[in-house]
C-alpha cells in the first residue's frame, strides 16, 4: 500500500510545482484506490482556484465595456462564463463512461469550472481578439439541447475510430474539442481546434495546441497573461492585461 504524500496540504501551501510533478510522474498508478481520492481533490482545488481567476477577469474586462461575442462577423453577444449545470456531474460521468478514462484535471473542469469563453472586443484594444482568449467549453452549455455537446462528442468519436480503422498510421490520437484555435477565435481561416487527448488515465490530460502541454500548464501560462497569452501587435494588450494579472492564482 502506497500511502499519500500530503498533496493536498502542499498543494494549498505553495508546493504546486512538486505536487504536479508527483502525480504526473504516477502515469495511471494514480488511480489506485489509496491515491485516486487525494489526487481528485488537488485537481478540484486547482479548478476552484481557476474559476476564482475566470471571474475576476470577467469582471474586470466587464468594468472596462468588452464585449463578449462570436468569433464571426455577426458578433453575437456570448456569455464569458457559464457555471457548471445541474447536469455537469452526469456530464462528466458520460464522459468517462465513453472514454473509459478522462483525465481527472479536465473532470474538475466540468464540475467546478463550467464553459469559458473570452473572445471578444476591447474598447481601448480593438484586436483583443487576435491574442488567444481563452476559450474551454466541454460540457457546452450555451449550445441549444440537452444533448446536443454529447451528439457531438460521440460523432467525433466514431469518426476516429473509423479513421483508425482505415489509416491506423495517419489517424493519431483522439483528441476531445474544447476550443477554437487562436485564428479562428480571430475570424480567420485556420487550424485544428485546441482539445484534450483521451482517453488518458494520468492526473492530468494533454492540452493539444500550438504547443502541446499539461492542461494545467497550458492553463497557468494563460493566466499568468491574464487570459489573452498570443502577442497582438498592439500596445493597448501590455496595459490591459497588466490588470488583468493582478491577484490571479497560479495553478
Amino acid at each position: 500500500m502506497v500511502s499519500s504524500p500530503g498533496w493536498l496540504s502542499r498543494y494549498q501551501s505553495g508546493q504546486r510545482e512538486q505536487v504536479w510533478h508527483e502525480l504526473r510522474q504516477l502515469g495511471s498508478r494514480v488511480r489506485e484506490p489509496e491515491l485516486a481520492q487525494e489526487a481528485q481533490l488537488v485537481c478540484d482545488e486547482m479548478a476552484r482556484r481557476a474559476r476564482h481567476n475566470i471571474e475576476i477577469i470577467v469582471a474586470r474586462l466587464s468594468d472596462d465595456g468588452y464585449r463578449f461575442h462570436t468569433n464571426d462577423e455577426v458578433q453575437a453577444p456570448v456569455p464569458a462564463h457559464i457555471p457548471p449545470t445541474p447536469a455537469a456531474d452526469a456530464y462528466a460521468d458520460w464522459l468517462q463512461q465513453r472514454f473509459g478514462t478522462v483525465p481527472m484535471t479536465l473532470l474538475s473542469w466540468v464540475r467546478i469550472v463550467g464553459d469559458v469563453w473570452l473572445v471578444g472586443t476591447h474598447p481601448q484594444w480593438l484586436t483583443s481578439a487576435a491574442a488567444d482568449p481563452l476559450v474551454i467549453e466541454v460540457e457546452g452549455s450555451r449550445y441549444p439541447g440537452d444533448s446536443s455537446m454529447r451528439e457531438y462528442v460521440d460523432e467525433e468519436w466514431i469518426a476516429w475510430l473509423e479513421r483508425r480503422t482505415d489509416d491506423p498510421d495517419t489517424a493519431g490520437l483522439f483528441e476531445l474539442p474544447l476550443a477554437p484555435d487562436r485564428l479562428h477565435k480571430d475570424n480567420t481561416s485556420g487550424g485544428s481546434p485546441y482539445g484534450i487527448v483521451l482517453p488518458d488515465s494520468c492526473v492530468d490530460g494533454m492540452f493539444v495546441w500550438e504547443t502541446p502541454m499539461p492542461f494545467v500548464s497550458y492553463l497557468n501560462w494563460v493566466f499568468s497573461n491574464g487570459g489573452f497569452p498570443w502577442p497582438s501587435a498592439a500596445e493597448a494588450q501590455w496595459d490591459v492585461r497588466s490588470r488583468l494579472v493582478r491577484d490571479l492564482l497560479p495553478l
